[in-house]
């Protein structure tokens, strides 16, 4: 796949086929993402694997409280958009994909979110030139349960930080119009 086939063709899906995502398969996503640039090459981040439906949907039950919980606090929450999907018990906010994977890193990194974004980028790349669908659903990084938190392996001091979904995209849409690019200014 060339360089303009991959852009077009990365998309954010959400919805999937039946169908596993062989752990072998995500492995090789991730090893090809970490060769994304990262502040000093500290590499800080690391990975949790979720390829069980069951549990994500718990995890979706999970984040939906979280949100709700975080609506209900402050009804000027910027999240109250997505209250009415929210309250439906038959929405997941993983859409029912096969496997996600949460980048993840030291929550007092400096460098901690532009580096797992840098990466994430990669991995969502990495994944399409595999035929392969993602989406970052920033709905699934609302888990704050210590328990919950230490099942899932994340180590003390770590935060989630992008929460991909992964699987076998139903359709690719196409891609939405896009804004002429503003340049604020160019300095000679």
């Amino acid at each position: 796949m060339d360089y303009k086939e991959l852009m077009e063709k990365r998309r954010a899906i959400r919805d999937y086929e039946d169908r596993d995502v062989p752990l072998d398969v995500v492995r090789e996503i991730i090893n090809d993402s970490i060769k994304a640039p990262n502040a000093g090459n500290r590499q800080i981040w690391s990975f949790i694997i979720v390829n069980s439906k069951a549990r994500m949907k718990e995890l979706s039950d999970l984040n939906k409280k979280t949100v709700l919980a975080g609506i209900e606090a402050n009804p000027n929450s910027p999240m109250k958009v997505y209250e009415p999907m929210l309250r439906n018990d038959d929405y997941n906010v993983f859409y029912n994909a096969p496997c996600l994977v949460y980048i993840v890193g030291p929550a007092k990194a400096a460098t901690l979110a532009p580096d797992c974004a840098l990466l994430a980028a990669y991995f969502m790349l990495a994944a399409t030139e595999r035929g392969l669908g993602t989406c970052w659903v920033a709905q699934g990084g609302f888990i704050r349960d210590p328990e919950i938190l230490k099942e899932l392996g994340l180590p003390e001091g770590y935060q989630l930080v992008a929460p991909i979904i992964l699987g076998y995209p139903k359709t690719i849409p196409p891609m939405p119009e896009r804004n002429a690019p503003k340049i604020l200014k160019v300095l000679s």
